[in-house]
């Protein structure tokens, strides 16, 4: 009956719509989620003439593609259910069809506002490129629209069929992602938040099981429906992904599943020179090759609830016989893991000789919590330092690792995004053995999420010659980690009584440095950029103790700001200055 009362409906618009220029398809979608909305009639008036074109819609519920007037003005009314007439609707919308076209028109947002957060208003989100039918014979082609109101910007991976292809990409409220042309096959989709990829929820897209029984040659539309947190908003209906048909009818529910996935970043710190340049094997398949000490690879999907090997391999490797080191993980799904290598593969040239190990911690994050901040963990991988304290002093905001030892991680601080001052203090936190600038604002980190990692040897001499005891920072996009610049060093005690001084400053075309050295050594001075990064370096020579004089040319370095640090014998000297031109 409704069908009937539709088409003469349209009917009676074609035959009086006497400017109308031909027809468009059009499908009508209810995906508005309010209570107030939970059934409506759509109205339909053109050229002054006004008629009910479907009669009690549901939500989650879809119309036909049926024909409609194009070229004319149209507006399109939405009452609440039962309405009496057209003077009962609650919004109304103005549009103009074009003929040959399709398009899908999708009603999104809150009426009722104060029961609900957020609340974007009701509104029609219209598709003018829509299809009936995929546009390749044997295909299913697939339309994705964002029309849940307190979900953020999202991504949809496919961890099934297609190795984790990211399908969707940053789809925001009210938006559609153009079709997709898929194979009629069963498919496992992830809801990722677009910016931390946390992952909210896993769907089984049966492309190749849907009722009914075959979608091949169809086009659809899959829609994000419903509230994440369904208590925030008048405890309406959940979050879930549903297939849209082109004939219509209720939507379909995408069934959930458990999360099969979970996401890790592994961070090489072990110093031991057999593993200086390491192949990092996964299941027996090659995934990070030449994989060398202080690089981090980027946060990757590792599969979850089902066991998976990690092999340690010499650089340049074609297998994993006689792995270096072998450990078998089964992670569950949804979480987020920092696989963090350390320790030595032969413990006899080191002291203490810590076995090579890989340390899991479940706490990791790609981003900040809050929008503003930097989020920071701290790492102790220094197999001969003892427990610590850090502490952040320029700010301050005080202790934020204590009684750190080896292997230990914290979880993340919440730091507003500043440059920071950081101290590695002894166990008791009264003295600091170390001081570093961490310029995460000058480097441009807010909201994002780092691991700082204490990495070396105090005593080199003792460990084979490894590399110094420093601070180094993983970013969650990986590649080599950046060294904090140090203000007072691990050998300092002599350096706090010095007088030093660096002139001019700011400079332009030399440095000038004066000090009075309580040790004779090979003496170099080298400014670094506020990442650490060494940006020119002058060697003066064994130099004895004594008054020293020395200066550097700047003229060709680029304006800006740089920690100059003079080293002689085991005292290092460190003053920040800037060069102008």
């Amino acid at each position: 009956m409704k069908k009937l009362f539709t088409l003469l409906a349209l009917s009676l618009l074609l035959t009086t719509g006497i400017n109308a220029q031909g027809t468009a398809r059009v499908q009508v979608v209810h995906n508005c989620a309010d209570a107030a909305a939970a059934t409506v009639d759509v109205y339909l008036t053109a050229l002054g003439a006004s008629t009910l074109l479907f009669n009690d819609v549901p939500f989650r519920a879809a119309e036909p593609f049926i024909d409609a007037p194009a070229g004319i003005p149209l507006q399109v009314g939405i009452a609440p259910g039962n309405s009496a007439s057209v003077n009962d609707t609650i919004a109304n919308f103005n549009l103009t069809l074009t003929a040959n076209t399709n398009y899908i028109v999708v009603a999104d947002g809150i009426i009722d506002t104060p029961n609900y957060s957020p609340a974007p208003p009701f509104g029609l989100q219209i598709y003018a490129q829509a299809q009936e039918f995929a546009s390749t014979p044997g295909k299913v082609d697939v339309l994705v629209h964002h029309g849940s109101t307190d979900a953020p910007a999202v991504d949809v991976v496919e961890v099934a069929q297609t190795g984790g292809a990211r399908i969707v990409n940053g789809a925001a409220y009210t938006g559609f992602a153009g079709y997709l042309e898929l194979d009629p096959i069963d498919y496992e989709l992830q809801v990722r938040t677009d910016e931390c990829d946390i992952t909210v929820a896993q769907y089984t897209a049966p492309l190749g099981s849907l009722i009914p029984a075959t979608l091949a040659d169809s086009a659809v539309m899959v829609v994000a429906s419903g509230f994440l947190d369904p208590a925030a908003n008048n405890n309406g209906a959940a979050f879930g992904l549903f297939a849209v048909l082109p004939s219509g009818g209720p939507f379909i529910a995408l069934p959930s599943s458990s999360i099969s996935t979970s996401r890790a970043q592994v961070i090489h710190n072990a110093p031991d020179v057999l593993a200086d340049t390491v192949d990092v094997w996964f299941n027996d398949q090659p995934l990070l090759v030449d994989f060398a000490f202080r690089t981090a690879s980027p946060f990757i999907d590792i599969p979850a609830g089902t066991p998976f090997d990690i092999s340690i391999q010499p650089k340049n490797s074609t297998d994993t016989i006689g792995a270096l080191a072998r450990f078998t993980y089964n992670v569950p799904g949804g979480d987020k893991f920092h696989l963090i290598a350390a320790g030595h593969v032969d413990t006899s040239l080191y002291s203490p000789g810590v076995p090579f190990d890989i340390h899991v911690y479940n706490q990791a994050q790609e981003c900040a919590a809050a929008a503003g901040n930097t989020d920071i963990s701290v790492y102790h991988g220094s197999t001969d330092a003892p427990t610590v304290d850090v502490v952040e002093t320029a700010v301050p905001l005080g202790t934020i690792a204590d009684d750190l030892a080896y292997s230990q991680a914290t979880f993340y601080a919440q730091v507003p995004t500043q440059d920071l001052v950081v101290d590695v203090r002894d166990q008791t936190g009264t003295t600091t053995v170390a001081s570093y600038q961490a310029p995460i604002a000058t480097l441009g980190y807010e909201d994002s999420a780092l691991v700082v990692l204490a990495s070396g040897f105090l005593n080199t001499a003792n460990n084979n010659g490894g590399e110094p005891f420093g601070l180094w920072v993983a970013l969650p996009g990986g590649g080599d980690l950046i060294p904090l610049p140090v203000i007072v060093g691990v050998e300092d005690e002599l350096a706090a009584e010095v007088d030093f001084s660096v002139f001019p400053n700011p400079a332009q075309n030399f440095l000038n440095i004066k000090y009075d050295s309580p040790v004779n050594g090979e003496t170099t001075a080298t400014l670094h950029d506020l990442s650490g990064r060494a940006i020119a370096s002058q060697a003066f020579g064994n130099l004895s103790q004594g008054e020293q004089e020395l200066q550097i040319d700047v003229l060709d370095i680029p304006a800006g700001m740089y920690l100059l640090n003079v080293q002689q014998g085991n005292i290092q000297l460190n003053q920040k200055v800037q060069i102008i031109h």
